[in-house]
This record gives structure tokens, sequence and C-alpha cells, in this order.
């Protein structure tokens, strides 16, 4: 009897040991696909939170498209009230023309229907006018030229000014011998030698030249106001006070100049 309960105790053990092999081998079945969806679960969360966060991304563009979308909405109503306000414009000058041809037209008509004596009188007081405009024009025309003409004269005598008084300082630094030297190294007269430390450097040639293209440009600018339409009285003022402004600083440039010179 003890050995048939060892046996069976044998037995039950054996069945234990695979009942718990059974059941390890399980568990451990068990516990790779809880890792696994462990890891599922972690890499689906990584893809939810990505999507969200493309989400919000996508969220904020849209309220930026959305912005922009208005903006330029009201941006395109402003632009079309300004159209329809020009549009009115334009018909208005239209209508306006059409009014003034109408009553240039009737102004036509009546003269047309004055005595020859009047239409005379007309046509003399027309060719006065014409006159007196071009005896203007000619007179701005003069006025311009020898305002600029007296702006360069001015000019240059400042640039001669600026050079003598370079010169003398140049000279006060050499002693007359050192001068005469430079005069005999070089072969020239001591006047010959002030000529050359006269002649002026690329910087004031350049200079020179901008200022030239600037005063033909304001002839050009003054011309087109005396072939422009009316009004244009103001624009030749400004025009003309700008170089006599001009040439007041440059008077008074020179005249300063002469005291520190003499």
């Amino acid at each position: 009897m003890k050995r048939h309960l060892i046996e069976d105790l044998r037995s039950r053990l054996k069945a234990s040991q695979q009942n718990e092999t059974t059941t390890n081998d399980t568990l451990e079945s068990l516990e790779r696909k809880v890792k696994a969806l462990a890891e599922e679960c972690l890499n689906k969360k990584a893809s939810i939170n990505s999507l969200k966060q493309r989400l919000n991304e996508a969220t904020k563009e849209k309220s930026e498209y959305e912005q922009m979308y208005h903006r330029a909405k009201d941006e395109l109503e402003k632009k079309d009230l300004k159209l329809t306000n020009l549009e009115n414009k334009i018909t208005e000058s239209e209508c306006a023309m059409t009014k003034l041809e109408t009553t240039a037209s009737q102004q036509l008509c009546d003269l047309a229907k004055q005595s020859e004596q009047a239409l005379e009188t007309v046509q003399k007081k027309l060719l006065l006018n014409k006159d007196k405009v071009e005896e203007f024009t000619t007179f701005v025309k003069a006025l311009t030229r020898e305002l600029q003409h007296s702006v360069q004269e001015l000019r240059t005598k400042i640039k001669q000014a600026k050079k003598i008084r370079e010169v003398r300082g140049y000279k006060k630094g050499l002693s007359q011998e050192s001068v005469l030297l430079a005069a005999s190294i070089l072969n020239v007269s001591t006047t010959d030698l002030e000529e050359i430390l006269e002649v002026e450097d690329d910087e004031e040639t350049e200079k020179t030249k901008m200022e030239f293209e600037k005063d033909k440009e304001w002839l050009q600018y003054v011309q087109k106001l005396l072939e422009a339409q009316l009004p244009f009285a103001s624009y030749l003022m400004d025009a003309i006070l700008e170089k006599l402004n001009e040439k007041k600083k440059l008077v008074e440039e020179y005249s300063s100049l002469l005291k520190h010179t003499l």
C-alpha cells in the first residue's frame, strides 16, 4: 500500500509538475502577449498624440487661413467700394465734360453770330495774350538761365577760393626753400607748381559733374512746367525759390571763404 501510495504521489507530483510547466508556459505566453499589447498601446498612444498634434496644427493653419480669407475679403470689399466710387466720379466727369462741350459749342455758336468787329477784337486780344505768354516764357527762360549761370559762377568761385586757401595752407607748411626745391625737381616754375597743386581730384570732378547734371535736370523741369497745362505758377515759383535759396547759401559760403582767405 505504501508503494502504491508513493507511486500515486509520484504520479500526482509529476502531473503537478507538468501542469506547472504548462502553466508557466501559458504565463510566459500571456506575459509576451501583455508586453506586445503594451508596446502596441504605447505605439498607438504615440500615434494618437501625433495625430492630435497634427490636428492642432491643422486647426491652427485653418484659423490662420480663415483670418487671411477674411482680411482678403475685407480688402476686396474696400477695393470694390473704391472702384465703384471711381466709376461714379468718372461718370460725373463725363457728364461734366459733356456739359462743358455743350456750353463751349453754344459759346462758339454765339461767337460765330457776333459781328466782324467783335471777332477781330477777340482775335487781337488773343494775339496780344499769346504775345504776352511768349514774352513771359522768354523772360522765365532767360531768368532761369541767368540764375543757373550765376549759381555755376558762384560754385566756381567757391572752388577757387577753397583751392587758394588749401594752397596757401600748404605753402605755409613749407618753407620757401622747399617750394623752390620741389619746383626745381619737377623742372617747373613756382607758379606752375601752384597750378599743379590746384588740380581737382576725382571726388571734386565727380561732384562738379553731379552739380552739372542737377542743374540740367532743373532747367528741364522748368521747361516742362512752361510747356505743361495750367495751373503751374506755384510749381514754377517753388522751382525758382529753390534755386534762389541755393544761390543765397552759395553767396554766404563764398563770403565766409573770402573773409577767412583775406
